[in-house]
């Protein structure tokens, strides 16, 4: 890695796919960052054997071990000094992280989540929309704020709902928008192009007043 590279904590609890696939864009040149540490506040989350096997240094902090939310994230922000980070990436990460923590690394977390925000926060978002009989769906990237899946949208996916769909299925489809939005995300981050300024996500100095819509010519930037 360049040593200007942009040094990036991974926040996981699973299987760990956006992980691999923002692994996978760094490793092709399309993205100038280092991914310093994955943490994972599950010991068995199959994403840190996708981390070792790109020589990533993966640290488990398992929030059952700690009687506080406070001690838990003590022991996150300790971890992260170490490597000097200038992103945290919330990859499939399932524990909700105070206004402290939020605030101390403001402007500096991305989350991303399996819906068009704002509509569907919270989990279950492929069987509620099923149940809508919505047309569509997707996935987001957002800055992270104190307000749960609400913080300023970055980009969104979009997917055709179909008759037939189960809610895995439609998992699956979204999954693959979330393996291109993401990386997009945190490369525009690195390049200094994505930034979050008076309580909006800038884009190349300007606000965005809402998402970028993913388009093909979008996805030749990761090609």
């Amino acid at each position: 890695m360049p040593e200007n590279s942009c040094k990036i904590a991974v926040f996981i609890s699973g299987g760990g796919s956006n992980l691999q696939s923002i692994i996978d864009h760094i490793e092709q040149g399309h993205i100038n960052a280092d991914i310093a540490c994955v943490i994972s506040n599950k010991p068995n989350a199959y994403g840190l054997v996708r981390a070792q096997k790109a020589n990533i240094p993966t640290h488990i902090n398992d929030h059952k071990n700690h009687t506080t939310r406070e001690s838990f994230e003590l022991e996150l922000i300790k971890t992260l000094d170490v490597y000097n980070i200038k992103l945290i990436v919330l990859a499939g990460f399932m524990r909700v992280l105070s206004t402290t923590f939020i605030n101390k690394y403001h402007g500096n977390i991305l989350n991303i989540h399996p819906s068009l925000l704002p509509k569907y926060t919270g989990l279950n978002t492929h069987s509620r929309v099923l149940e809508a009989g919505d047309t569509e769906h997707g996935c987001s990237v957002h800055f992270v704020t104190s307000d749960l899946d609400e913080g300023p949208l970055v980009i969104q996916a979009k997917v055709k709902v179909n008759k037939s769909d189960s809610p895995d299925v439609l998992a699956a489809r979204v999954l693959e928008k979330e393996h291109i939005i993401y990386p997009l995300a945190v490369k525009w981050f690195c390049e200094n192009r994505l930034a979050f300024k008076n309580s909006k996500a800038h884009l190349d100095d300007s606000p965005l007043e809402q998402a970028v819509l993913l388009t093909q010519d979008l996805e030749t930037l990761l090609k």
